[in-house]
């Protein structure tokens, strides 16, 4: 899996030029990062959650926000893919904050990251994973209790995978990601061709696709925006290839392929599915009453939309099996510069496995009790897994913003890292103004006014550790990220830290 390009030896370099050890196997190739971040976003899971609250905020026309967000992403993105080939380590936003600004300001991106892995990941679980696999198998009236034993089985697995190795891992997320990609577009071109020779009773033609609505007491403005969220919810995490970074072989080169290309071919593919299942819709009575699972069933039949449902199903797994991957690195690159509670232990690496043991049981740990809060407070758990649509793009927001007014800090590009040249000021000023609108969008509506206490609360626990446990380390210097070796390459921080051009 080594390829051509940067030999082995020049990534684990890159690691020491920033004061680290290479620790974790070097293993991953361009399309184990693309998967990674491709799993992340998960176009499959992102629809079945969010495809039916857009048609009601909007009607079908509402999936033509869809692209519009991609392009917001893509902005994002392009800086995100500058800042992950100049600083490609693991728990990558806390490195950029860390290196660009300084310690405390990683360490509210990282706690951000923490906050929103320990909640989604059992959200998506919980409310999605163990649903759906209770149709697939065909479980009917299951109680809460078969609910939270899926759930918990679902995440003990994917867990299990990440301890026994990340070429494990990788391997079964590849093949969920062909999985997902056939699954989903083979489902919505069948459904297509069936609504064309008209298989079966509709009531529209392809104008449907540009009737509009909006709720009692909902202006179109309002209802454009909450539409929108359907994209915003799904095509989020493409940075998380940069978080397997230092797994990577030919890191510095593979990170641009990976992270713009998962983007691209998300929006791309989740335009064609859109399209499909939107035109398959029976009537409005169908999909409110049973979801896309019901649209699926009323054109297959049971057996057949049972088993795409499963394609699905496996994706999500996917999706669990790359978050836990994503989360142990996270808080093993914050425990490596002993910013954390027990940093001392959560910063080890198996041996022989070279995975970050108990970095993954402590995001185990953290997402069972999670879960397990959901089953015994569902409607406060709603609330909960509602507040984390917002956490990552505040990190977004946060990492943009230090790129913005820091960017000349960053480590000065090398032959053929990815660069914006000439364009970092649109693309910055574009990306900014992206995601100032995304981020009013999910706090201001009255829906989320709730779930934005939850945020604030996660932000008043970091600052509290930060005051009490985090503050006095840094002051006696034994805590943030270590100055870098290569002095070509300074050091955000430094007090004779020089400027470089991009």
């Amino acid at each position: 899996m080594t390829g051509p390009g940067r030999h082995p030896s020049e990534d684990e370099a890159t690691v020491g030029e920033f004061g680290y050890t290479q620790e974790l196997q070097r293993s991953l190739s361009w399309f184990s990062l693309f998967s990674v971040s491709f799993s992340v976003m998960s176009i499959a899971t992102g629809v079945f959650l969010n495809f039916t609250f857009g048609i009601a905020q909007l009607g079908p026309v509402s999936i033509w926000l869809w692209p519009a967000v991609g392009v917001g992403q893509l902005l994002v993105a392009l800086v995100l893919t500058e800042l992950g080939t100049r600083i490609p380590l693991a728990g990558a936003g806390y490195q950029w904050g860390s290196r660009l600004v300084g310690p405390a300001y990683g360490w509210f991106i990282g706690a951000l990251g923490i906050l929103y892995a320990a909640v989604g990941v059992p959200g998506i679980v919980y409310l999605a994973v163990a649903p759906l696999t209770e149709y697939v198998l065909g479980i009917d009236d299951a109680s809460p209790r078969t609910t939270l034993f899926i759930a918990l089985l679902v995440l003990t697995v994917a867990y299990l995978v990440n301890i026994i190795s990340v070429q494990v891992a990788a391997r079964i997320n590849n093949v969920a990601v062909l999985a997902e990609i056939l699954g989903t577009v083979v489902l919505a071109v069948l459904l297509f061709v069936l609504w064309v020779t008209g298989a079966k009773d509709s009531d529209h033609g392809v104008g449907y696709l540009t009737e509009h609505h909006t709720l009692p007491g909902h202006s179109y403005g309002y209802a454009v925006a909450l539409a929108s969220l359907v994209g915003v919810y799904t095509l989020a995490g493409f940075e998380a290839a940069a978080d397997v970074a230092e797994e990577a072989v030919d890191a510095k080169r593979v990170l641009p392929r990976a992270i713009l290309g998962s983007v691209v071919v998300s929006v791309v593919l989740g335009m064609l599915v859109l399209i499909g299942f939107t035109l398959a819709i029976p009537g409005d009575e169908v999909l409110a009453a049973g979801g896309l699972p019901a649209v699926f069933q009323y054109w297959l039949g049971e057996g057949l939309a049972r088993t795409f449902v499963g394609v699905v199903v496996f994706a999500m797994f996917a999706l669990m099996v790359v978050s836990a991957a994503v989360i142990a690195r996270l808080l093993y690159a914050m425990a490596r510069d002993n910013m954390l509670p027990g940093s001392a232990l959560l910063r080890r690496v198996h041996p022989t496995t070279k995975t970050p043991v108990p970095a993954l049981l402590a995001g185990y740990v953290l997402n069972v009790a999670v879960v397990i809060f959901g089953y015994n407070s569902a409607n406060a758990f709603g609330t909960l897994v509602g507040a984390t649509a917002v956490l990552p793009y505040l990190v977004y927001l946060l990492i943009v913003l230090a790129y913005g007014f820091r960017r000349r800090r960053r480590p000065a590009a090398v032959d053929g890292d990815f660069d914006l040249g000439r364009f970092a000021g649109v693309v910055f000023g574009a990306s900014l103004v992206y995601l100032v609108a995304v981020i009013l969008t999910l706090t201001l509506p009255d829906e989320f006014r709730r779930a934005n206490y939850y945020v604030l609360g996660g932000l008043a626990l970091a600052a509290l550790w930060w005051l009490v446990g985090l503050r006095p380390r840094l002051e006696r210097g034994e805590a943030g990220a270590p100055p870098l070796l290569d002095q070509r390459h300074p050091h955000a921080d430094g007090p004779n830290a020089q400027e470089v051009e991009g």
